[in-house]
């Protein structure tokens, strides 16, 4: 396939903790600079010589996070994915040795043939991304203390209370961070008021969509659930009928919508007459509540894209 930079330069960042090796596609270049405030800012002005289709940069657990805020800041396109896909992608061209600079190269070519889009992302949508993923570190943290009284001696249970106690304060203080971040953007004010309008849906899980999930409302109902991860995809081959399952998407969104169905299906009277009626006619009680969510994403982004409040004939 022939180079065309008519549509811009695309770019592989291979992010690691100390270094970044960057790879641009269509010239052929290589090369690393260090991955601190400084390395970062002279790797931006040197890729913006060049006319920029986008930088990819896989999501590396919050290593990418300088080079992503000098992009931003530097008005660079860049672009976060997920490495399953461009791992996958290596494999389906046939690259199975791995170095940091084969890393990048392979980065740059999934960017020029799949060319992910260019999402535009501001300063407070990654505070608020940053403060989501600080409260599910802590909830987290909190699950595992409230699990270890049950194995831990007694003489030790104070002291995990006393922590257990001080982790619920932390995300009590995130939340008000979060929701003084959201307020402050007036076009997600208007979203987190419609959806939380829904029974079931309450303040952490409305931050997560909108931190985590921001096409909602801009997707038709089966690329939302895709999106999400609970569309049931085909696995049939001939004459062949495989069972139907879910798979990919966004693990944080799947996660706390699974958390807010649980709540629905008792308080909600639509989505707990959904779920029962799923159970009578012989659905396990997971593939239940997995069709619920599905249910529930649905609904939300008809709300969201037509801003009305929950009314319980519009499921």
């Amino acid at each position: 396939m022939g180079k065309n930079t008519a549509q811009g330069i695309n770019v592989g960042v291979d992010v690691g903790k100390h270094q970044l090796d960057v790879f641009i596609h269509e010239r052929n270049i290589h090369f690393t600079e260090e991955n601190t405030p400084e390395g970062v800012r002279r790797v931006v002005s040197r890729l913006n010589r060049y006319t920029l289709a986008r930088i990819v940069a896989e999501a590396t657990g919050r290593y990418e996070r300088l080079l992503v805020d000098e992009a931003l800041r530097r008005s660079a396109p860049i672009v976060v994915v997920n490495p399953l896909q461009v791992r996958r992608f290596a494999g389906a061209i046939g690259q199975i040795a791995k170095t940091d600079r084969i890393d990048a190269a392979v980065i740059a070519q999934y960017a020029a043939l799949v060319q992910p889009e260019v999402q535009p992302i501001n300063q407070n949508t990654r505070k608020i991304k940053d403060m989501l993923v600080r409260r599910r570190q802590l909830i987290e943290m909190a699950t595992m203390e409230k699990n270890r009284p049950l194995i831990m001696p007694k003489n030790q249970r104070t002291d995990i209370r006393r922590h257990v106690l001080h982790l619920q304060k932390q995300i009590e203080k995130v939340d008000v961070l979060l929701d003084a971040l959201i307020e402050s953007e007036t076009a997600w004010q208007d979203k987190r008021t419609v959806m939380l309008s829904m029974p079931g849906v309450g303040p952490g899980v409305v931050n997560t969509l909108l931190g985590d999930l921001p096409e909602l409302g801009d997707l038709s109902n089966k690329q939302i659930a895709a999106l999400t991860g609970v569309a049931p995809f085909n696995r049939d081959s001939g004459s062949m009928r495989g069972k139907r399952r879910i798979r990919g998407g966004r693990h944080s969104v799947r996660t706390v919508l699974f958390m807010a169905v649980m709540s629905a299906v008792q308080h909600n009277p639509v989505m707990r007459h959904f779920y029962q009626r799923l159970v009578k006619e012989g659905k396990h009680k997971k593939v239940a509540l997995t069709a619920c969510i599905r249910k529930m994403i649905i609904i939300l982004n008809a709300m969201v894209r037509d801003g009305a409040m929950w009314k319980p004939n519009m499921a």
